[in-house]
């Protein structure tokens, strides 16, 4: 009994040796693991060279107690609280001085980062940057295909034009004079245009060469016939006189004179035919052929020179007021570029011998473009664009839908003030008609199926100043907004918009291509367009 009751006292030692050696041992294991633990942050940081000396004296003097305390038991206590501290610190972070350790290691790493390592600074100013400024400086060489589209005469050169003087410091003395016969060709084509026109269209403003009407021969009952061989029409009616002039054209309705008007009622309309010529007549027939016959040869010479006498007959034909209301009121009958008055009134300047083009008559200039042309324009930020102008009329358009595929962006021109207009090759079609036809064509195009769209609504300002004569709604019945030109506007946009079935992004401006500091504004807004759908493109935004 008493064996089973009593305690062995020599049992009590290794029981008491038992529980003390897996104390030590975890003790060993936790500065070990410390141990671990610091080399592995003493590396890391010694393979980042921007944070190499951010360790203050103070860890590395605990380093080295730790590792030179595993020797003895009393060391190994001595790095167990030491580890037990470090817990403590990092969960209640009560230590003034650890506090500031830490608080000045933070700020080392933000003062030092080269990029790795995102500051505080850093990233604020990321957040606030434009993506499209972050894209134009991650792609310092970024170069664009930018094809210029449009009709004939929506301002597609004139915008070519105003890139060279935005980007490329303009035009030379030597380039400007270079305009020279060109200058002087659209003046002349100009005021042919119009004679022909009055020809054709109220030929009675026109001075006749000789009366073809007497009084003794209608009382004869003679009806006046000319011959047939010199091109000249017959009379319109008793009522009008019609110039003889070589091109004149009568209407078909005017063909015929009627035989059986009495006498005295023949002799009655006759005088008063003849008064009403008086007062109509205020075109000089042979000033008018002088100004036909004369021609400006674009021979590639700069020195040519415009006869003073012609255009003085020029300038005297336009001033006529008739010529003026003329012009007004029926040029929606006949080709009429939009700079003609511009030209015209300054006649008197670009005449002079020593007349050196202006930037403003080179951006008002006409030049066909026949075929193909490529401009690169640097436009900063990174951006290059490399833009192709193509010709707008129907012959051209050949040349160039199938050969861009590969464009970024399509700028097609429309002008506004083409509403009641017809075209140069066909004059029974209305331009802005063949616009819209054009439009179709292009944005509905298999060849731009993955292209983006900026359309210019050009040429605001002759719009705005024909709606006040010329009413929108005479030439497209379904418009009932009046004058107004914001309705006017939005009215023709809707039109191209409904033609794009293919769902491409259509950016629209009103522009007015001659105006340089509109067109400046309007292509900051196509370059954003440009980087924007870049970015879209790499999927960063």
């Amino acid at each position: 009994m008493g064996s089973c009751t009593s305690k062995d006292p020599g049992s009590k030692e290794p029981t008491t040796k038992h529980h003390r050696k897996p104390t030590q041992v975890k003790r060993q294991e936790q500065t070990q693991a410390l141990q671990n633990q610091q080399e592995n942050i003493q590396q890391q940081q010694q393979s980042r060279p921007q944070r190499g000396n951010i360790t203050s004296s103070k860890q590395q003097q605990q380093q080295q107690q730790q590792s030179s305390g595993s020797s003895t038991e009393n060391e190994q206590s001595n790095s167990s609280t030491l580890y037990k501290n470090h817990i403590a610190t990092n969960d209640k972070q009560t230590s003034p001085s650890n506090l500031q350790q830490q608080q000045h290691h933070c700020h080392y790493q933000n003062e030092s980062s080269n990029g790795t390592v995102a500051t505080v600074g850093t990233t604020s100013t990321f957040v606030s940057q434009n993506p499209v400024d972050a894209a134009a400086k991650s792609n310092p060489h970024h170069e664009v295909k930018v094809l210029l589209l449009g009709s004939g005469e929506s301002g597609k050169s004139t915008i070519v034009k105003q890139m060279k003087i935005l980007h490329q410091n303009g035009y030379t003395q030597e380039e400007l004079y270079e305009y020279r016969p060109f200058v002087f060709k659209n003046v002349i084509d100009c005021i042919k245009n119009v004679i022909n026109a009055i020809i054709d269209l109220e030929p009675d403003l026109i001075k006749p060469k000789s009366t073809i009407t007497s009084l003794n021969e209608l009382n004869n009952g003679t009806e006046l016939q000319e011959s047939t061989t010199t091109g000249t029409p017959p009379p319109a009616t008793a009522e009008s006189t019609i110039p003889t002039t070589p091109t004149a054209t009568v209407p078909a309705a005017a063909a015929t004179t009627t035989t059986t008007t009495t006498t005295t009622a023949a002799a009655a309309a006759a005088a008063n035919a003849t008064t009403t010529a008086k007062n109509k007549h205020v075109l000089d027939y042979d000033s008018l052929n002088e100004i036909l016959d004369y021609e400006i040869l674009l021979d590639g010479s700069n020195d040519a020179t415009f006869d003073p006498s012609i255009a003085e007959k020029i300038e005297e034909v336009y001033n006529k007021p008739e010529v003026k209301d003329f012009m007004i009121h029926k040029q929606g009958d006949f080709y009429l570029i939009d700079s003609t008055d511009y030209f015209l009134s300054n006649v008197s300047r670009i005449t002079q011998p020593e007349y050196i083009p202006s930037t403003t008559d080179i951006l008002r200039t006409r030049k066909k473009t026949s075929g193909i042309f490529d401009f690169e324009f640097d436009m900063g930020r990174g951006l290059n664009i490399h833009m192709y102008d193509v010709g707008g009329q129907r012959s051209e358009r050949k040349k160039w839908i199938h050969c861009f595929d590969n464009v970024t962006l399509i700028i097609f021109c429309v002008a506004l003030s083409e509403y009641d207009q017809v075209l140069l090759e066909e004059n029974n079609q209305n331009r802005l008609e063949e616009s819209l036809a054009l439009f179709d064509s292009v944005v509905n195009s298999r060849w731009f199926a993955r292209t983006s769209i900026v359309l210019f609504l050009n040429k605001i300002d002759v719009f705005a100043e024909k709606l006040q004569y010329s009413p929108l709604e005479s030439h497209f019945p379904d418009y009932t907004g009046g004058n107004n030109i914001n309705k006017a506007a939005k009215y023709i946009l809707w039109r191209f918009n409904q033609v794009n079935r293919s769902g491409l992004n259509i950016y629209p401006h009103v522009t007015q291509a001659t105006d340089t500091s509109n067109i400046q504004l309007v292509m900051a807004a196509v370059q954003e367009t440009i980087l924007e759908n870049s970015l879209k493109d790499t999927g960063l935004i």
